[in-house]
C-alpha cells in the first residue's frame, strides 16, 4: 500500500482541494468494515471520509513545500501557454489538469484562464472553471504557507492586476 497519512496531515483532495486529517476512524459500510480519513476542508468548512485502501488511487497526496510554493508562483507569472482556440477541446484540456491533483497544472489553468478572462473575457463555463481551479489553488497555498485564504486571494490578485 502506497503512503499512510497521520493525524494533523495537510493534503490535497484532487477536484476538491487541501485539507487536514482530522481523524482516522473505523465504520462499517454495506456490511464491510474500513478505516477512514476523516479530512477537513477549510473551504466552506468541509469533512469528507476518505477510505484508507483506496486514497492513492484517489490521488491524496502532501501539500507542496518551499519548493512546490516557490514554483506555483514561477507558473502563475509565466506567461499564457497556448491553448485549443476551440472551446469545448480547452474545456476538457483544463479538467483533466485540474482532475489530476497536480498542483503545478492546476496553476496553470488558473494563470491561462485569468489571462484569457484579461484579454477575451470568459464564457461562463470557463470562469466557473476558474472559480473551481482558483479555490483549489488557494486551499493548497493557505495550508503550505500556514496564511489566510485572504492573504493568498490577496496575492494572487496582484499578480494577475
Amino acid at each position: 500500500m502506497g503512503q499512510t497519512f497521520e493525524i494533523g496531515a495537510k493534503v490535497v483532495y484532487p477536484m476538491h482541494g487541501a485539507g487536514v486529517i482530522e481523524a482516522i476512524e473505523e465504520r462499517e459500510v454495506l456490511g464491510e468494515r474500513q478505516k477512514y480519513y476523516v479530512m477537513r476542508l477549510p473551504i466552506g468548512d468541509m469533512k469528507v471520509m476518505i477510505p484508507i485502501s483506496n486514497a492513492e488511487e484517489i490521488g491524496l497526496r502532501e501539500v507542496i513545500d518551499e519548493e512546490g510554493i516557490k514554483k506555483v508562483f514561477e507558473i502563475l507569472q509565466g506567461e499564457e501557454t497556448e491553448m485549443s482556440s476551440n472551446w469545448n477541446r480547452r474545456f476538457r484540456a483544463n479538467m483533466e489538469k485540474i482532475k489530476s491533483g497536480n498542483i503545478f497544472e492546476v496553476a496553470e489553468v488558473v494563470r491561462n484562464l485569468a489571462i484569457r478572462d484579461r484579454e477575451k473575457g470568459l464564457s461562463t463555463g470557463e470562469r466557473k472553471m476558474l472559480d473551481t481551479a482558483r479555490q483549489i489553488l488557494v486551499s493548497e497555498l493557505v495550508l503550505a504557507q500556514d496564511t489566510t485564504p485572504d492573504q493568498v486571494e490577496h496575492r494572487l490578485a496582484e499578480l494577475f492586476a
